[in-house]
């Protein structure tokens, strides 16, 4: 019988992190400054394991390459999505992040896109999105002299915003913000500016002025997204992108709801509420902080309850 992959994720001390994964979804964080929970993953810094079923206990990466018809016997040699959940307490560096063709011919691994789903955020917070420099020689000569006033596009974010971040785009997530961020599985992150920090140990981290400047695309492009809505008796379900990197959705359920698969393969993660999904009369209970994939012999599911949740795929949908 097929069965939804139930995922235990991985707790990254940061910095800038703060105590809201355990306050807001109530994960068991063994610090307070936990930033990022890396909640379906399968890369090497971070990976979730399989918490059901016969591959119970074994990580992602594992079943990737030893069941690869759980994922429609994929071409790629990786896990290529990776979800996670940031808690920003105080400002993430200014960085940015090198396409496919860079990062594997530099760095070894996959480029960096990714998209923000903004959980929550305190009253007045912002983002760094983008910059204003229209010539490569303009970002190289602000960056150097720390003109950062006249550089970085700043923007007041709000709960359930949304935003696309292609590889080459200077961002930061702003304290006070919590995002569901999808992005390619890679740990590539080039710092532009790191508002001088320094560490406990009183070392200020690495930044990456030169590649930072190769990679960054100027001048800033705005991308637009899908933003389409289906509207149903019981569900809403808004599709936010979707392009060659993956298709971001967000389900809001009140009731009782049928899908049908669009993908080889889909994440999902649960931001609010509880309920089950149903899989050929066999239900599972789901809540809110619950990660999971729906593998490729699953082809039609029911969701019941009050549920939101983002769920992503690693292909385009139209």
């Amino acid at each position: 019988m097929s069965i939804p992959l139930f995922l235990e994720g991985v707790m990254q001390d940061k910095i800038w992190g703060g105590e809201k994964l355990k306050e807001i979804f109530g994960y068991d964080a063994p610090t307070n400054t936990i930033g990022e929970y890396w909640a379906i993953s399968a890369h090497k810094n971070g990976e979730s394991i399989i918490k059901n079923g016969e591959l119970k206990g074994k990580k992602l990466s594992e079943v990737w390459k030893e069941h690869p018809n759980l994922f429609g016997n994929p071409k790629e040699k990786v896990f290529p999505l990776l979800t996670k959940i940031l808690d920003a307490k105080n400002d993430l560096s200014v960085q940015v992040h090198p396409d496919d063709e860079y990062s594997l011919r530099v760095e070894g691994e996959l480029g960096k896109t990714e998209c923000w789903y903004i959980i929550d955020a305190e009253e007045n917070a912002e983002i760094i999105y983008g910059h204003h420099a229209q010539t490569k020689e303009q970002l190289a000569k602000w960056i150097q002299s720390g003109d950062w006033d006249h550089l970085l596009r700043r923007v007041k974010v709000n709960k359930g915003d949304f935003y696309y971040v292609p590889s080459g785009t200077i961002h930061a997530i702003g304290s006070g913000v919590m995002i569901l961020e999808t992005q390619q599985s890679s740990d590539t992150t080039y710092r532009v500016y790191d508002y001088d920090r320094t560490d406990d140990k009183g070392i200020k981290r690495d930044l990456h002025i030169d590649k930072s400047i190769e990679v960054t695309t100027v001048p800033h492009e705005i991308p637009e997204l899908k933003n389409e809505v289906e509207e149903y008796s019981d569900a809403k379900i808004k599709t936010f992108v979707s392009n060659s990197f993956f298709t971001v959705q967000e389900w809001s359920i009140n009731g009782k709801h049928s899908f049908t698969s669009q993908a080889p393969y889909t994440l999902v993660s649960v931001l609010e509420g509880k309920g089950e999904i149903i899989i050929d009369d066999q239900s599972y209970e789901i809540s809110k902080g619950t990660h999971f994939i729906l593998p490729n012999d699953i082809k039609e599911w029911t969701i019941s309850g009050n549920i939101q949740a983002i769920c992503s795929m690693a292909v385009k949908v139209d």
